[in-house]
């Protein structure tokens, strides 16, 4: 299983960006996919997740300016953050929690994107 992230970019203080996740691969179902972001020197924290039913949660400091969204047929996770601000800027990873195939049998983990860089001036 596979998670390619993208939508990261450099943006003024009080702009938006959209976040785009996608995973693929031998996945026979996906629970819960989440947002988390690491700003330097800083532990890697959540930001968002959104369950197969579409019961989300967001961090406190993001919960009035970020929407998490998925596309289950499509395995994508979507972030969409407006009034982003200077301590926004982190390395944003997703994560899906996936039942998986794998050697004839069904196993369950958690996969890991790249990660992509979202950068606010201010």
């Amino acid at each position: 299983v596979q998670l390619q992230a993208s939508g990261g970019g450099l943006v003024q203080a009080g702009g938006s960006l959209r976040l785009s996740c996608a995973a693929s691969g031998s996945i026979f179902s996906i629970n819960v996919m989440g947002w988390y972001r690491q700003a330097p020197g800083k532990q890697r924290e959540l930001v968002a997740r959104i369950t197969s039913g579409g019961s989300t949660s967001y961090a406190d400091s993001v919960k009035d300016r970020c929407t998490i969204s998925r596309d289950n047929a499509k395995n994508t996770v979507y972030l969409q953050m407006s009034n982003l601000k200077p301590e926004d800027t982190a390395v944003y990873y997703c994560c899906a929690g996936a039942l998986y195939y794998t050697a004839g049998t069904t196993r369950s983990r958690d996969f890991w994107g790249q990660g992509t860089l979202v950068t606010v001036s201010s």
